[in-house]
């Protein structure tokens, strides 16, 4: 079987890794959508709270299993023999950034292959930090955020103020 994993911190997912997923799960057998932690960020949404977002977003995709990891991504691959860590790109600065990752990656095992997934032009400007500054302002979402989780992101950003 030919299994893909897409990791990332999705807090919240947007259209563009929407965009990606709908992609990879037409390329591949099974897709692995991961919800990671990044030491680096405070996430609005816990992992829990961003599996169920996600969830209810992919529910169509019958080949897309959601699911939460604290392990490196590598070890959480080899658990479900999966070989491929799907990444999309927006922009120069996201590839410097992902393929010393995946430098790393193949170094820890060399069996892993990194897909460098080019974001749909119309999603290039999309991240998960605008979402949360746009929706602080009340901003229509729906141009950013899959209408299944709208609501979602305005009740959580407006308890956290």
């Amino acid at each position: 079987m030919n299994t893909a994993v897409y990791p990332g911190s999705f807090d919240p997912i947007t259209l563009g890794h929407l965009n990606i997923i709908r992609r990879t799960a037409a390329v591949f057998d099974k897709v692995y959508v991961c919800v990671m932690v990044n030491s680096t960020k405070k996430p609005l949404f816990d992992r829990d709270e961003r599996v169920e977002l996600i969830e209810r977003t992919v529910a169509k995709y019958k080949n897309v299993v959601v699911e939460t990891s604290g392990d490196l991504v590598v070890k959480y691959m080899k658990d479900r023999g999966a070989k491929v860590i799907v990444k999309g790109l927006r922009a120069v600065s996201d590839f410097d950034r992902e393929f010393q990752i995946a430098l790393v990656n193949r170094k820890i095992d060399h069996g892993i292959e990194t897909l460098f997934m080019p974001s749909s032009e119309k999603y290039t400007y999309l991240s998960s930090t605008v979402v949360k500054e746009m929706a602080q302002y009340g901003a229509d979402l729906r141009a950013f955020v899959p209408k299944e989780i709208i609501e979602d992101v305005y009740r959580k950003v407006n308890s956290e103020r």
